[in-house]
């Protein structure tokens, strides 16, 4: 397995997810909502180029999302119904990739993607 990093923006990303999972649903479902990104964050570090991911280049060159719905499982700690956050990635070393941003499925991600955080 690659190891993988979170940028300093998808650190705030996911903490303010998590908080606003918490502040809308309770903590258990905070607990499930953090199980499914790190899920969906493994998998994309056993796998970058897998066929869930997409290659958005229209972005910038070497960028790749994945959705986390498909790190589903049938695992109680992952249950999550409707996950709405996408993972922007890039492999930044031949073991190492980087998580960019997690946004939201109905974010426009050209304007959170900024040409200094996405290269």
């Amino acid at each position: 397995m690659r190891r993988y990093r979170l940028s300093r923006l998808a650190e705030i990303d996911f903490s303010r997810i998590l908080t606003t999972s918490e502040e809308r649903w309770g903590t258990q479902a905070r607990r499930r909502y953090a199980a499914i990104i790190l899920a969906a964050i493994r998998k994309i570090a056993d796998d970058p180029t897998g066929p869930t991911t997409r290659d958005r280049v229209e972005l910038s060159t070497g960028l790749r999302s994945f959705h986390i719905r498909n790190a589903r499982s049938h695992d109680r700690d992952t249950d999550v119904k409707h996950p709405v956050h996408v993972l922007y990635y890039r492999a930044v070393g031949p073991d190492l990739i980087e998580i960019v941003r997690m946004l939201h499925e109905r974010m426009e991600p050209s304007q959170h993607l900024s040409p200094e955080n996405s290269k």
